[in-house]
């Protein structure tokens, strides 16, 4: 059965192109140009990832992207202006997966869609044989529930921030570079210094966790290197 994409994007050329490339590619398309109309879609069916731009005539796509956390898991891939800064983090902060800026090339977002299914699917809602715990200073990681606890109580990760965590615990003691744990996440192409992704996720779960940067008791900045969780 072909995978579930949700698209929506009030500008209809790029709407149809992303369209016509994932169609290309055996993805079964549901294209809206509204949020009203993308909400409506997103109750009656059971999706696989979502593309969503910020702009849209009677809403914007964070509204969205907030609603498909409320009660979905699976991927979201946010579509924002060039120097739109501000949009690229928030979309973060309320659980999109990933963000690519217009104007893009329409082989690189079907790569990154690609890549957040073979996440999802691997680490996401689907279940693990192995289901390995991994337990470290009152964190405690379920790759088998897809559950981080820490102290005792639940913390609401989003599939990414799961997937980071779980590869800097796997490899505590050891630094990760930022290109390492991005290429794990995403795929092996089109990862760049400026590409801050993985440095707002890292931000993210610092707060989660009640850590800080300045102070870490878990995830440690090795400047020009990586991070690290002490052993």
């Amino acid at each position: 059965m072909s995978d579930k994409i949700l698209v929506v994007d009030d500008e209809r050329e790029i709407a149809d192109l992303i369209e016509l490339y994932l169609q290309n590619e055996d993805y079964a398309v549901y294209k809206f140009y509204t949020a009203a109309e993308a909400a409506a879609c997103i109750d009656r069916t059971d999706l696989d990832l979502a593309i969503l731009d910020i702009m849209l005539p009677d809403g914007d796509g964070l509204a969205i992207c907030r609603k498909i956390r409320d009660d979905h898991v699976y991927p979201i891939i946010m579509l924002t202006a060039k120097d739109a800064e501000a949009d690229k983090i928030t979309g973060l902060t309320l659980g999109a997966d990933d963000y690519i800026t217009k104007p893009f090339r329409p082989l690189e977002l079907v790569a990154r869609v690609k890549a957040q299914l073979r996440r999802y699917k691997k680490y996401g809602d689907a279940p693990r044989k192995d289901g390995g715990v991994i337990v470290h200073a009152g964190l405690a990681i379920d790759s088998g529930s897809h559950e981080c606890l820490l102290d005792g109580q639940p913390i609401p990760l989003t599939p990414t921030e799961f997937k980071i965590l779980r590869i800097l615990c796997e490899n505590r003691g050891n630094v990760v570079s930022a290109e390492r744990i991005f290429r794990e996440i995403w795929s092996d192409e089109y990862y760049s210094k400026d590409n801050n992704t993985i440095t707002v996720h890292i931000r993210h779960l610092r707060e989660k966790m009640n850590d800080t940067a300045a102070n870490p008791k878990y995830i440690r900045t090795v400047w020009g290197v990586g991070y690290k969780i002490e052993t």
